[in-house]
């Protein structure tokens, strides 16, 4: 029921929920690696992304580039979803990576694991079921305090 009560930000701007959630599986990907395998590099690649996808007009970053290139290659069709919501999502997860880079730095590596294992899920939520979990966190804990509907 609290699903169907969900309100995110809304913008007369389109993406392909293909590529979207192919993100969110290049993000489970990137994040997993950068814990498991303690890679540097893979937690900077994903915070770049995400830096790009939240603040910046690029319209293609490496992950949506791999994204768009894999659903071309699988021939699914194009479903438009609105954008904002994701733009939301993506802030969200580039203070949770940027959040898990600097734990990671410090050596607090039980703490990073623990926000990498929450971005998973969000992420894994995303590709799986569809359900952005940005838009939850939107309704109940950021609209409360603006007091702002975008509806």
């Amino acid at each position: 029921m609290f699903v169907k009560q969900l309100i995110c930000p809304i913008s007369e701007e389109r993406v392909n929920e293909r590529v979207v959630r192919l993100n969110a599986l290049f993000t489970m990907l990137l994040a997993l690696a950068g814990i498991l395998l303690n890679s540097r590099l893979a937690l900077i690649i994903l915070l770049a992304d995400f830096f790009m996808r939240a603040f910046t007009p690029v319209k293609t970053t490496p992950l949506s580039f791999m994204s768009q290139k894999l659903v071309k290659l699988l021939r699914w069709k194009k479903k438009p979803i609105d954008k904002a919501p994701k733009i939301f999502a993506a802030r969200l997860g580039f203070l949770m990576t940027l959040t898990i880079v600097l734990l990671f730095l410090a050596g607090l590596y039980l703490a990073s694991t623990v926000i990498t294992a929450i971005l998973v899920v969000f992420a894994a939520l995303e590709l799986f079921l569809g359900f952005c979990a940005g838009c939850f966190l939107y309704t109940y804990f950021i609209l409360p305090f603006t007091g702002q509907r975008n509806q």
